[in-house]
């Protein structure tokens, strides 16, 4: 029997108060590319969560959130400074720097995090015609470790990029576990630490589909519909995108399943650790990344799935979801328990 597995939060399905959102909204005829009343009180939402200064745009996935965000930023002489672990560096098939025209300078980053060190060093270059530019700091939040920025953090990267007129993109595709985590509202968490764009995901946190970017600098928000168009990314039928952000920004929706999906991975954390399974990442947001024998991750893998992350060193990613429960961490956790028994037994 195969269980639930553990192996990414887009593995989980539509939170029921989506779907239900999605039938409302299939009634009857709609204008299409936006003029509709779904996508009016979703841009509404949006502005009452990140400010009224700021302007949504509904897209239809992640990868496309985070090239459309940095193309907005950029030209193609620029740079755009990331950690080596980012999505834009790792899992994004070179679409970043395809489409922008911009040089990654990716940095060591065990955690996943930036540090102000890791972006001065890249300052040499600017004002010099024979090497790119630098001008975009992107983070992700929470980071692809499992990380999270405090607002702090935040604060000071938004404050150094903008005395050193570099702009912020931050990639969200699990900014309300991050939220979630620091019990912060999105307006602390986004707007008020400085940040210029995000990648706002949902997809990862019960949606069936859609994404939204979030322009928080006016400066590049008045041609950012022709930015979409050219990338593809113009839904006509927008009010299916945009109901699920209703449903999903009214209520706290957002916040209930990320909460879960957190505290699931912290009792993930805590089961495998009575094991004596070494974590090798703080476990903030909703992923647990462990070092395994290589049997053990066998065996546990013909019973639930789960990647793989650094062969290297036996080193597993698992991830909860929305939707986990107590029951799939405790089923998890003895099978766990009972392989390491069968192969650490001398």
């Amino acid at each position: 029997m195969i269980y639930r597995g553990f192996a990414s939060d887009n593995n989980a399905g539509v939170h029921p108060r989506i779907m239900q959102a999605l039938t409302n909204a299939n009634q009857g005829h709609c204008k299409a590319y936006g003029d509709d009343p779904y996508t009016q009180r979703a841009e509404q939402l949006f502005k009452e969560h990140f400010g009224q200064q700021s302007e949504v745009f509904f897209i239809f996935n992640g990868t496309a959130a985070n090239v459309l965000s940095l193309q907005a930023l950029s030209h193609s002489y620029h740079a755009i400074i990331c950690a080596d672990t980012a999505h834009i560096h790792v899992d994004e098939c070179g679409a970043p720097e395809r489409f922008t025209g911009c040089k990654l300078l990716d940095n060591p980053a065990s955690d996943g995090k930036l540090t102000i060190a890791d972006i001065e060093k890249h300052l040499h270059l600017t004002g010099f015609e024979h090497h790119v530019q630098p001008k975009v700091i992107s983070i992700t939040q929470s980071t692809e470790m499992g990380t999270v920025y405090s607002v702090d953090e935040l604060k000071e990267i938004a404050a150094f990029a903008h005395r050193h007129q570099l702009l912020l993109h931050v990639d969200g595709a699990r900014i309300a576990n991050a939220a979630a985590y620091l019990n912060t509202s999105f307006k602390e968490l986004v707007t008020d630490t400085g940040v210029d764009i995000l990648s706002f995901g949902g997809t990862k946190n019960g949606l069936m589909y859609g994404e939204a970017i979030v322009v928080l600098n006016p400066e590049y928000s008045l041609d950012f519909k022709y930015i979409r168009k050219q990338g593809m990314q113009l839904a006509s039928k927008m009010r299916y995108i945009a109901a699920q952000f209703e449903a999903y920004l009214s209520g706290d929706l957002y916040l209930e399943n990320a909460r879960n999906a957190n505290k699931m991975a912290r009792l993930l954390h805590q089961k495998a650790g009575e094991s004596g399974v070494r974590i090798t990442q703080k476990v903030e947001a909703n992923e647990v990344f462990a070092v395994l024998p290589s049997a053990v991750i066998r065996e546990l893998q013909e019973t639930f799935f789960f990647y793989m992350w650094d062969e290297s060193k036996n080193e597993v990613r698992w991830v909860c979801s929305w939707d986990t429960t107590e029951d799939d961490v405790l089923q998890f956790t003895s099978v766990l328990k009972k392989a390491l028994n069968k192969y650490t037994t001398v």
